[in-house]
């Protein structure tokens, strides 16, 4: 199958999978997640009709920016302060805040652009030493604290990568605990100016549909739809 082909399979996995969760398809997002991959493919699934695509790392968004058709960029992967300068002019959404020392570098540079910087807190659904992201029980405290103190950014919700399973069913409980944070965050009495929680960024292509039942609003597919990760 093409890389066309593989998307529009994907794409209608996922609106069966929002209907399937009372939602309608276009309540959920579909982020093509291009690791990897080189300009000519994220051309091809833009011709398909992507609109988001992801990537884990500054140097890719910055190797692909300028020789892709018009996307909404997002950055999912690990982002270091010093890389933030690079890329905050350049995506739309940054899902991996773990850190107030990410997030106040990140409010800085977006206020020298006068930018405001939509972000999600990544959290680490089961502290594996591996993966970045915070403890569920953190989320609060982290949020609070870029609510009160910076002014370029606009918190949207959480990103949560569960442990790999085999089975999709076993990364569900992780995924209805992010559910239960994202959805107390509408009761915490932050300023809907700077935290305001519309999006839960979780499942990729072994578990998204899963992660859509349980509320997921934005997947992050790769593998299923450009094949196995190459190695650059």
């Amino acid at each position: 199958m093409s890389i066309a082909e593989r998307y529009s399979e994907i794409l209608a996995r996922k609106d069966a999978a929002a209907v399937r969760s009372g939602r309608k398809p276009e309540d959920v997002t579909l982020i093509a997640v291009t690791k990897t991959r080189f300009a000519d493919e994220l051309n091809e699934v833009i011709d398909a009709g992507a609109t988001d695509v992801g990537e884990n790392k500054v140097q890719e968004i910055l190797e692909k920016h300028e020789k892709v058709k018009p996307v909404r960029w997002h950055m999912i992967g690990h982002l270091q302060t010093n890389k933030v300068k690079s890329v905050v002019d350049k995506v739309v959404m940054i899902h991996s805040v773990d850190s107030f020392h990410l997030a106040k570098e990140i409010n800085k540079r977006a206020a020298a652009i006068d930018k405001v910087m939509d972000v999600l807190i990544e959290i680490n659904s089961a502290m594996e030493a591996t993966k970045s992201g915070i403890a569920a029980d953190d989320v609060k405290a982290l949020v609070s604290e870029i609510a009160e103190n910076c002014e370029n950014i606009r918190v949207c919700g959480l990103m949560c990568i569960p442990p790999r399973c085999e089975d999709p069913e076993d990364a569900r409980g992780y995924f209805r605990e992010a559910k239960i944070i994202f959805d107390d965050m509408k009761n915490w009495g932050l300023p809907e100016e700077r935290v305001n929680p519309v999006e839960l960024s979780m499942g990729m292509s072994n578990d998204f549909e899963v992660a859509i039942e349980e509320g997921s609003t934005i997947v992050r597919v790769g593998s299923s739809i450009f094949g196995p990760r190459r190695v650059r």
